[in-house]
């Protein structure tokens, strides 16, 4: 997806994940980062084969990404991208960062990395060449995240994508979980239904 034509950035956070899918928790959390931070954008990035979730697939790849751009289309400063769709073989987060450096040059770049990924963060790829590219922003919807010198958005939102997809496997509602463009792709595409 091109970018859209806007003054150069100076602050990026980038928000990967699988977004499987995209939740009111995610939106509130990213809102948060951009406006305490001072960023000039928040973009998510839907992953294509996430390396740490090979056990579930995840709903397609352009359906994931349809959630979320419908998710942020009229939300000021949030944006999304599919470079991660785009690229074959698993979503290295080394290689997004490199690929937005490229794109935005001179910009800093901010990363989201979800509270439940601290404890293996080290694991990685090229973890050392990131951590020189990025500053680190754990995602927190709890009050228990361990401090690791990250700057930390803290906000108790609690909604997570497994729960969504159990309460559609259930048969009960997402509403107000769930943007109301994503709960209508979830709807006509029949997702969730077998988790």
């Amino acid at each position: 997806m091109p970018d859209k034509p806007m003054n150069p950035l100076r602050k990026l956070g980038l928000f990967g994940g699988s977004f499987d899918p995209i939740h009111h928790g995610h939106l509130i959390l990213a809102r948060e980062a951009l406006e305490s931070l001072g960023l000039d954008r928040v973009i998510f990035i839907p992953s294509g084969i996430s390396p740490h979730k090979l056990a579930r697939p995840p709903a397609p790849a352009d359906l994931r990404c349809k959630m979320v751009e419908a998710a942020v289309r009229d939300e000021a400063g949030l944006d999304w991208d599919d470079c991660e769709i785009r690229r074959t073989g698993p979503s290295f987060a080394i290689d997004t960062v490199r690929e937005m450096i490229a794109r935005h040059a001179g910009v800093e770049v901010f990363f989201f990395i979800g509270e439940d990924n601290l404890a293996s963060l080290h694991t990685w790829k090229d973890i050392a060449a990131l951590r020189a590219l990025v500053k680190f922003v754990v995602m927190s919807r709890g009050l228990g995240t361990p401090d690791q010198g990250f700057p930390i958005i803290r906000r108790p939102v609690d909604i997570s994508s497994t729960e969504i997809r159990n309460r559609i496997a259930r048969g009960l509602s997402v509403r107000y979980l769930v943007p109301e463009s994503a709960c209508e792709m979830i709807s006509q595409h029949r997702l969730y239904r077998n988790d």
